[in-house]
């Protein structure tokens, strides 16, 4: 057992957290004012056109969390495959995050939130 692997499981880990806590807002929380003001919806209308989308892609970030924990199961229960899924989550976490940074600065923070400890966990865990 390295320190890479433990900290790169620690960083994948956070990052599964992280959408996990996305999907409670996009699929959850969807039409709580509270919501409303981290995604920058100005009202209920613009919240009700965008829930649909909304609903949609908190499922995406909970299939990434997903694949994220069973492949850190798999790799520390010493099963076959396990570290290949933690790479392809992480890294798939990190590319929908350089995805958002192409739609426009406005996104800087929530790129940074989403893509930096599946980065950093993916790093990790290529080198451990």
């Amino acid at each position: 057992m390295t320190v890479a692997l433990i900290l790169g499981s620690v960083a994948v880990a956070l990052a599964a957290l992280v959408h996990v806590y996305i999907f409670v807002l996009e699929s959850v929380r969807w039409m709580q004012p509270s919501t409303w003001r981290v995604f920058g919806i100005r009202d209920h209308e613009q919240a009700e056109t965008l829930r649909p989308m909304a609903y949609n892609q908190g499922f995406y970030n909970l299939f990434l969390a997903l694949g994220a924990i069973a492949g850190l199961v798999l790799l520390w229960s010493d099963a076959p495959g396990g570290r290949t899924l933690a790479l392809f989550a992480s890294a798939c976490m990190a590319a929908a995050a350089a995805v958002l940074l192409t739609t426009g600065s406005g996104y800087l923070r929530a790129a940074i939130v989403q893509g930096t400890l599946p980065l950093i966990g993916f790093v990790l865990l290529l080198f451990a």
